[in-house]
């Protein structure tokens, strides 16, 4: 692996050059993070994420992108985030796709993702309801690639593998009624013929979530790591983060040696790229408070504090109004509590209420 400097770096410099990183500071409309783009997990919570840090919400496109859980990208980033996403071989594919109920299909590799993608353009020539698009997909492919559901008593495509090839078959995705709805993208780009720029998108990571590991790099593009080493990128900095060896852009080094907390505060959703990272345990230490936040399933948000995680919250609609409710990890410094409020605000905007009333649990 690459390395052009080695420096040992503090778990707080890493904290605060990622809250740089991410442009929390509201300085850009368009921040650098997007190119990872952000999680709409829970449904809505990728605006929120994007209010959180002052960007903008125009020429955006919802699909299902990264383990293939729901993304908002740039419209214009899409074909080379698909290329950049395209298995880089048959490894690769089967790795991201290799769970039980699939467990032949699965050692069909890239084909896999080919026969897929080229069924979701087959299928979805207009909006179309997601099991209506699963039916037609499911029927469409090798049998292999599925299986048999017995709550629904039918023959189902992996769900894993139905979504990651979304966005290669062209798909955007769009909640209406509390229904996922499928439709073409307005400009459909070709089926990738092979990976391009993922080396890229690994830097990506490094950059906004690093100093990292191929491990945990693995771990968000949903891989293994022998995968990830192979597209490692060159030009990286070497340092030692609580005495291991990380990596990230060399020329962001003297941007991490520097980092100092900014005393920002923030209401971060569930889906936020801030809590994106694999080193949960670097994030948030205590394994109590890091279970709570990355629950599997109803996480609550969490709130940054310069640059520490510090707590929790939840928001609650009442009417018009937006009940948002923070619990503290400890008492809040009265500095903090002043910002609070207009964080609130901002959520509740984001979320279209009137007026957001901030209540902080003892």
């Amino acid at each position: 692996m690459s390395s052009t400097h080695r420096n040992e770096v503090s778990r707080e410099q890493v904290l605060a050059y990622r809250v740089a990183a991410h442009g929390f500071d509201r300085s850009s409309p368009a921040p650098g993070v997007l190119v990872m783009g952000v999680q709409d997990t829970p449904t809505g919570s990728a605006r929120q994420a994007l209010a959180a840090g002052g960007a903008s919400l125009d020429a955006l496109e919802l699909v299902w992108s990264f383990r293939g859980a729901p993304h908002l990208h740039r419209r214009a980033d899409l074909p080379a985030l698909a290329a950049a996403l395209w298995p880089v071989d048959d490894a690769d594919a089967t790795a991201r796709i290799n769970t039980a109920v699939i467990k032949e299909g699965a050692r069909l590799g890239v084909e896999a993702f080919r026969v897929t993608a080229e069924a979701f353009r087959e299928v979805v020539t207009a909006p179309m309801a997601k099991g209506e698009v699963s039916t037609a997909v499911s029927a469409s492919v090798p049998e292999s690639l599925t299986y048999w559901c017995v709550p629904c008593g039918a023959q189902h495509i992996s769900g894993l593998l139905f979504q990651q090839a979304g966005i290669f078959g062209g798909i955007g995705i769009r909640s209406e009624g509390g229904k996922t709805v499928l439709a073409p993208l307005r400009e459909r780009f070709p089926v990738p013929v092979a990976a391009s720029g993922t080396t890229e998108l690994v830097r990506a990571y490094l950059r906004f979530l690093g100093p990292a590991t191929p491990v945990e790099v693995a771990k968000y593009l949903g891989t293994k790591p022998t995968v990830v080493k192979r597209v490692w990128p060159d030009s990286l900095a070497e340092v030692r983060l609580e005495g291991k060896k990380a990596w990230l852009p060399a020329s962001d080094l003297d941007a991490l040696l520097s980092a100092k907390s900014q005393g920002l505060v923030r209401l971060l959703p569930p889906g936020d790229p801030f809590l994106q990272a694999r080193d949960r345990g670097l994030v948030v230490p205590d394994r109590s408070r890091e279970k709570e936040i990355w629950r599997a399933i109803g996480g609550p948000g969490a709130l940054l504090a310069g640059s520490e995680i510090a707590g929790t919250w939840r928001a609650k609609a009442a009417g018009r109004k937006l009940d948002v409710t923070v619990t503290p990890f400890t008492p809040l410094p009265s500095a903090v509590r002043r910002k609070m409020d207009a964080e609130a605000a901002a959520v509740a905007s984001a979320r279209g209420a009137s007026e957001a009333r901030l209540h902080i649990a003892q």
